[in-house]
């Protein structure tokens, strides 16, 4: 088969098309074909060696999150069948990933009818994510909340979350993203120059909390790095009149100095049936802006880490 890997660590010029033997389903796997694999900024801090003492050692996969078609099941496997499509997260502690034509699984939901394979291969990181972060913040039915960056693929997913929790949101967001995020019912501003007062001209006011879903450029903020996302952060504690009513779930600098809250997120999966359902219902869903072959992996990461993807990239082999 054909997959995307790495054996140095660096930019993703690093990243390679080869042809690699199938991964064989351990117990508790399933082996899919893949479908859709959806790119994210973490995949880019992995080429460049975030976590490298805790996976195995190179080569090693690309590739976190996938949707696809049940090839082969491993030991103890139930509730799932050869031919089902699935998505989930794709096994990472092999030489190979999810940008792959086969890969591994230990966790999975259903495609919902009427969600497409990249539809579905697009929500895991994100949907988990938002969740996460709107649980965080304390977000309440009834209460306004300002999400910055909400035409980022976590804050589509958290604006469509909070909305259906009960929440009200004013979004800021690129003109490309404006008319999407206001048919679902967020107010909508951009954010750019004077964003400040023209969120509290929309609120009448302060708002109850504020999410700062703005992207990092391709990079995962770590402690005692300038902060890469912008410098919203005064912003929103302006906006709110309290740090502790801030959340980011990038600008790790900025909110150690400000005060600010912030999310490191586990991607643990435990919720992916209820993003299932969600998805299957259309409350939850996140935009797919391009998918490339794999042969064009360089491409999409140069897109990617330009921060302005338009929303969801995806590898489909």
């Amino acid at each position: 088969m054909q997959a995307l890997q790495f054996d140095r660590f660096g930019s993703p010029d690093v990243i390679v098309l080869r042809d690699v033997p199938k991964p064989e389903p351990g117990p508790g796997q399933i082996r899919i074909a893949v479908r859709a694999c959806g790119l994210n900024p973490a995949d880019w801090a992995v080429v460049d060696g975030l976590l490298a003492d805790r996976l195995p050692p190179l080569p090693r996969g690309l590739g976190f999150e996938v949707a696809g078609t049940v090839d082969a099941l491993g030991e103890g496997v139930t509730g799932v069948e050869i031919g089902d499509g699935v998505f989930g997260p794709a096994a990472f502690d092999g030489p190979t990933a999810g940008a792959a034509e086969y890969a591994l699984m230990a966790g999975w939901a259903r495609i919902p009818d009427g969600v497409a394979a990249e539809q579905a291969a697009a929500l895991p990181m994100a949907a988990e994510t938002a969740w996460q972060a709107l649980d965080d913040l304390g977000v309440q039915p009834g209460e306004l909340l300002l999400v910055h960056g909400a035409g980022s693929t976590v804050g589509e997913a958290a604006v469509r979350l909070a909305l259906h929790r009960g929440a009200r949101v004013i979004a800021t967001a690129g003109a490309a993203r404006a008319a999407a995020l206001e048919e679902i019912g967020a107010r909508v501003t951009g954010y750019h120059d004077g964003m400040a007062e023209r969120v509290a001209a929309l609120a009448g006011g302060r708002v109850g909390r504020a999410l700062d879903a703005a992207p990092t450029g391709g990079r995962i903020d770590r402690p005692g790095q300038a902060s890469p996302a912008g410098g919203a952060l005064p912003a929103l504690i302006e906006l709110t009149g309290d740090p502790d009513r801030v959340l980011t779930v990038s600008d790790f600098a900025a909110a150690a100095e400000l005060g600010a809250r912030v999310t490191h997120i586990e991607m643990r999966y435990e919720r992916l049936d209820e993003f299932a359902r969600l998805a299957g219902e259309g409350v939850l869903a996140v935009s797919v802006a391009r998918t490339y072959p794999l042969d064009r992996i360089h491409e999409a990461a140069e897109l990617s880490k330009s921060r302005r993807p338009g929303g969801k990239l995806m590898l489909a082999p």
